[in-house]
């Protein structure tokens, strides 16, 4: 078993323990989770373009609020031989630098994955150079339940590829 499933298992066990983030009343709905195989070829090496300005954006999110987002910086990085680049964030009023937010959407969202999108979440590297796999990709919170407040990825996180890994809508049997 890879890391990354292993990592998948202990999710679908802590969610099938706890009614939070997934209710009680919509376990058998989500778990457990769906996924993509692993693949390798949606793990790759990323480069952060640090942002030269502070700038902000306000993400529209889940309930119709916004949430005040900082961009970090953009990663710049090759999948299955094309250049991409997405943007990286981190609250505006808890700046945590630690880690960096990665909402994206794709061609599977909203057939196959969430339709507002996915995250990854990346831990700062003192490099710039990141391991983006987005075999780690994950649905907001607010996909298994309405209670959530999640951000929706900006205009410049929409890639025009499919991303066929990371989490999944669960494949009915």
């Amino acid at each position: 078993m890879t890391r990354v499933e292993a990592d998948r298992a202990l999710k679908d066990q802590s969610f099938q323990k706890s009614n939070d983030p997934v209710p009680e009343s919509r376990k058998a709905q989500f778990l457990p989770l769906g996924y993509y195989p692993v693949d390798p070829a949606y793990h790759v090496a990323a480069a952060l373009r640090p942002a030269t300005d502070q700038t902000r954006l306000m993400m529209p999110t889940s309930t119709g609020q916004e949430r005040e987002m900082l961009r970090v910086g953009v990663l710049q990085f090759t999948l299955k031989g094309q250049a991409m680049t997405l943007g990286a964030f981190v609250e505006a009023k808890n700046p945590d630098l630690t880690r960096l937010f990665v909402p994206f959407s794709d061609l599977t969202s909203g057939t196959e994955t969430y339709p507002a999108g996915r995250y990854l979440d990346l831990d700062r590297t003192a490099t710039g150079i990141y391991e983006l796999d987005f075999n780690r990709a994950y649905h907001p919170y607010c996909y298994y339940n309405e209670t959530y407040e999640c951000p929706f990825p900006p205009a410049e996180n929409r890639l025009k590829v499919p991303i066929t890994a990371g989490e999944r809508f669960k494949v009915k049997s």
